[in-house]
């Protein structure tokens, strides 16, 4: 009943009184109407006038002023990742999800604009799901804000005023301070000391004081067996194979004349680490011995070894903790040939000394030294560089202080000079943390290095111009436009499906063309996850357990998933084993090291295999996949049929077209 319009009673007309009197009970309850109708439930098309309000600041809560805050839609958002496949290409226009949904539609998007105290407020906002996402329009913050990753209803956004922290930017005379000066005052993070960004170079029998190998305590096993002496004896040499043209045996194998040359490791009276190559061609080519100074690797199924040829460190030979000679794998071996084609010439069959070209410095370093930096010499070589740090593993360039040679604080927060000098209330403006960005610049900190990308040096680094890596907080985009000249990996490092990784530390590469990466709830980055300060000794540095029996990780966010209804559901049968989320979805289709050894077998003794680096797609690949389908089972992508996890799966007939 609309307001205004009078409520009519029947009486007799030759009564006054009486009519008197329902005229007035008449306006008491057209009034009593008016008045209810100020109380009653909105309408469906009243709710939808509702009012968002709240407050951006950032972590030393110091108001953000003149941000736009946008409200953009949860569905426009999962339309992105529907639209085509995402694409890891520079301008792409699907691989940043607030970002590339935010750029067509920023004119019609419902936003606010914060005061001088931060706050904001956003009218007639329709019924639907909101990512909160902020843009600061002064230059000491980055955009997106702790709301932009989560979508909430427009009940869930206006029922209380919004709290949203925005990060922090790096000053662009910010400098490198390192690790220490950053643990000094957050003691809280102590723990990163035990992860393995921290340990991947180590000084042999030298750990830094930023090191604590204590979760590991097989770290260096295959350390261990060189100290003890051994000789390896290099044959079978392929020119059309990667970095293992050779095959690697601590036997004779059964045609020595297959041997190009033996590596030697041995404890010197110095008691450093040292091998010698003998060439087993030419008698008369004199032998020549090498000073291993450092591991590389150790914490996860791999250990190679580098070793000293002038002012340069190689990578040689790869330890495989997991590998077995009966697999008779030259891949899944314990012992593995890296590079042994630098100090062998088999054309010329002569001992030779490695590239300059291709030394630690110039080809992998930058993915793993702090502040690294690479400047060429006026003789046409170059210097590399990492921040100082006190408690540093080494120092390479001379100067009396230990160099920062692992990943550290500065790596995901940036450069520290400013903020470690800054007072309280510019603290957080002069950092970056990336909890408080969007995935999309969250995620690009860790896949620069997660993924296969070539930069400058024409290599598996993303360094630009200046030979140097991102500092955090930059777009992805800008990134790919700025830092790469390959935007990612190769297609001979993908399965012949194209889709699911083959080659290892891509877990990157797989992340952003995920569902998790992009879709209308939640947009993960990697730390949604992982736990990067290390501050529980979960394995992979994860939050919370996937193998616990109660799926306890995947469960935080998937709640109330049966595991034999959703098997049921999504294949017809219902596994009552006990079986984990990560079992099928995040199945290991990537090798590292030897791999987890043998899968299922078919009857005729042909066995598939099981690989050690976990795909971020988290789908679940078919057996009718092209990586599988057809293909002789030693050769085949690993996937959750082949694994061997009971005797349901049959295999006979798979390798067939």
């Amino acid at each position: 009943m609309a307001c205004g319009k009078p409520i009519r009673f029947f009486v007799e007309r030759n009564d006054p009184e009486e009519q008197v009197k329902h005229q007035r009970i008449a306006r008491f309850l057209t009034l009593s109407v008016c008045c209810f109708g100020l109380f009653a439930p909105l309408s469906q098309a009243e709710a939808a006038a509702a009012t968002v309000k709240g407050i951006v600041s950032d972590g030393s809560k110091q108001p953000i002023a003149n941000a736009a805050v946008f409200l953009i839609p949860a569905a426009d958002v999962e339309q992105l990742g529907k639209a085509s496949p995402i694409n890891r290409k520079i301008n792409s226009p699907n691989d940043e999800p607030m970002e590339d949904t935010l750029a067509p539609n920023r004119d019609k998007y419902r936003k606010g604009t914060t005061d001088k105290k931060g706050n904001f407020s956003i009218a007639k906002v329709a019924d639907g799901k909101y990512f909160v996402y902020v843009e600061p329009s002064d230059k000491e913050h980055l955009p997106g804000g702790t709301a932009s990753n989560k979508a909430m209803t427009t009940a869930e956004l206006a029922k209380t005023p919004l709290k949203i922290a925005v990060s922090g930017k790096i000053p662009d005379n910010a400098t490198f301070i390192g690790s220490s000066q950053c643990i000094g005052c957050h003691g809280g993070h102590v723990s990163v000391k035990k992860t393995l960004h921290k340990l991947g170079i180590s000084v042999i029998g030298k750990p830094g004081n930023l090191q604590d190998h204590s979760r590991f305590p097989g770290f260096n096993e295959g350390l261990g067996k060189l100290m003890a002496g051994t000789t390896f004896y290099f044959y079978g040499f392929d020119k059309g194979r990667g970095f293992d043209k050779y095959q690697i045996s601590e036997k004779v194998p059964a045609d020595p004349a297959a041997v190009n040359f033996t590596a030697t490791f041995f404890k010197d009276a110095d008691g450093k680490l040292k091998f010698r190559t003998k060439n087993a061609k030419d008698s008369a080519d004199a032998e020549r011995i090498y000073t291993v100074e450092m591991t590389y690797g150790g914490g996860v199924y791999k250990q190679r070894y580098l070793f000293r040829v002038g002012d340069y460190l190689y990578p040689f030979v790869q330890y495989n903790s997991t590998g077995r000679d009966e697999f008779k794998d030259r891949t899944r071996t314990p012992w593995r040939d890296y590079h042994g084609d630098w100090l062998f010439n088999a054309a010329t069959n002569k001992l030779t000394d490695p590239p300059k070209a291709k030394s630690f410095e110039k080809d992998c370093a930058a993915c793993h030294y702090t502040g690294y930096t690479l400047n060429p010499t006026v003789g046409g070589d170059f210097v590399a560089g990492a921040v100082n740090d006190p408690n540093g593993e080494a120092d390479i360039d001379g100067d009396g202080v230990p160099n920062e040679l692992n990943i550290g604080c500065e790596v995901c927060h940036g450069p520290g000079s400013e903020h470690a000098k800054s007072t309280l209330n510019r603290k957080s403006a002069t950092i970056v943390n990336p909890n408080k960005l969007a995935a999309e610049r969250a995620t690009v900190i860790c896949t620069q290095c997660h993924s296969r990308p070539q930069g400058n040096l024409k290599n598996d680094q993303p360094v630009n111009k200046e030979n140097r890596m991102l500092i955090p907080g930059t777009s992805r985009n800008d990134y790919l436009v700025n830092y790469t000249t390959r935007e990612d990996a190769a297609q001979s490092d993908f399965w012949p499906d194209g889709i699911h990784s083959k080659a290892h530390h891509q877990q990157g590469t797989d992340l952003i063309r995920s569902k998790h990466y992009l879709n209308g709830t939640q947009t993960l980055s990697c730390y949604d996850c992982h736990d990067v300060h290390g501050k529980n000794d979960i394995k992979h540095q994860l939050k919370l357990d996937v193998r616990d029996g109660k799926n306890s990780l995947c469960a935080s966010c998937h709640k109330n998933v049966n595991t034999k209804t959703h098997t049921l559901q999504r294949i017809g049968v219902e596994h009552d084993m006990q079986i984990n989320c990560v079992d099928c979805h995040m199945t290991k289709t990537m090798q590292t090291g030897a791999g987890f050894g043998k899968g299922a077998t078919n009857t005729g003794g042909q066995n598939y295999w099981v690989n050690d680096i976990t795909s971020h797609l988290f789908d679940v690949p078919r057996k009718n996949n092209k990586g599988v389908k057809g293909v002789e089972p030693g050769k085949a992508m690993p996937i959750p049929y082949t694994k061997g996890c009971g005797t349901c799966h049959v295999m006979d007939g798979l390798e067939k077209p």
